[in-house]
């Protein structure tokens, strides 16, 4: 039976999508700013965690500069959380104007060597806007690997919302062999891949402190032979995003598997702190990175 909270929950969220999608994209991005403010200022949720992790990566910064840049990072999570809720009412053609993807080329070069590929990318930007405008440009739909959420209604919509225009999804911890499949069968695999990692688990660096990861994208790149390409949504001044991906390079990794894994893992963890580094605001830092 389903928690009165959970029904409590989707019911303001569906509230909230009906508002947005009567209000349109460019209406719907002032009230997020609004929104974003108010809630960093009145309502601080993990405001704390948000200031802690902006310290640890820029240590450089003062206390006014934390601040202003942990206002602009709530703004852009509202600004993309508002957008999330649109997706249902909007087109396939709102959404392929909404993101330009410069390297399909490169990327449809690489699915042609018949290996599988891997689309890393990560809470940066509007990710499932990401995720739908690849599956529309792309040569094909795409799999997407996605967590399930607490709430089983919401992660019935975002599902719904997700294979609207042919893409699957596979969840994640459910069954490494149907990805694992997908790739053999030269799939193209898409994940978010910017999750804390176990405690005991391994690590890389990440602003210079070592950061627990998940080693997944790496390992399943390695033992399928699929080219690893990480991908970034970087918002322009429009509002609209530019999806950009580059490969992962191999070359040079340690002959133990295990070791290989890791510093492939470190190759994108890299990848991505350079992409934060150029537009910081746009990183989910709501995430407890370094919890221990």
């Amino acid at each position: 039976m389903p928690k009165f909270s959970h029904r409590l929950e989707y019911v303001f969220l569906k509230a909230a999508q009906g508002l947005f999608s009567l209000c349109g994209l460019r209406v719907t991005r002032k009230l997020a700013h609004v929104l974003g403010r108010f809630v960093y200022k009145v309502i601080p949720i993990r405001k704390q965690i948000v200031i802690r992790n902006l310290r640890i990566a820029f240590p450089e910064k003062n206390t006014a500069e934390i601040e202003a840049l942990a206002r602009r990072c709530y703004i852009s999570a509202a600004i993309v959380f508002a957008e999330i809720l649109c997706i249902p009412s909007l087109s396939r053609e709102q959404i392929n104007a909404q993101v330009k993807i410069p390297s399909i080329p490169m990327l449809t070069e690489k699915f042609r060597e018949n290996k599988g590929m891997v689309l890393l990318t990560a809470h940066f930007g509007n990710w499932e806007f990401g995720f739908l405008a690849m599956g529309m440009q792309y040569i094909k739909p795409i799999v997407g690997v996605v967590k399930n959420q607490s709430n089983d209604y919401v992660t019935r919509d975002l599902n719904k919302m997700r294979t609207r225009w042919g893409n699957t999804v596979v969840t994640l911890g459910v069954s490494i062999r149907e990805i694992y499949k997908a790739l053999k069968d030269k799939e193209t695999v898409s994940m978010v891949g910017d999750q804390r990692g176990p405690t005991e688990g391994p690590r890389v660096l990440l602003f210079n402190r070592p950061s627990a990861v998940y080693t997944g994208p790496a390992a399943l790149a390695l033992k399928s032979g699929a080219p690893l390409c990480f991908g970034i949504m970087i918002r322009q001044e429009d509002d609209t995003y530019e999806f950009t991906f580059q490969e992962v390079s191999k070359e040079g990794l340690p002959e133990n598997e295990q070791a290989a894994v890791l510093e492939l893992t470190q190759r994108h963890t890299t990848l991505l702190e350079e992409a934060i580094r150029k537009q910081p605001e746009s990183w989910f830092w709501m995430h407890n990175r370094w919890k221990y």
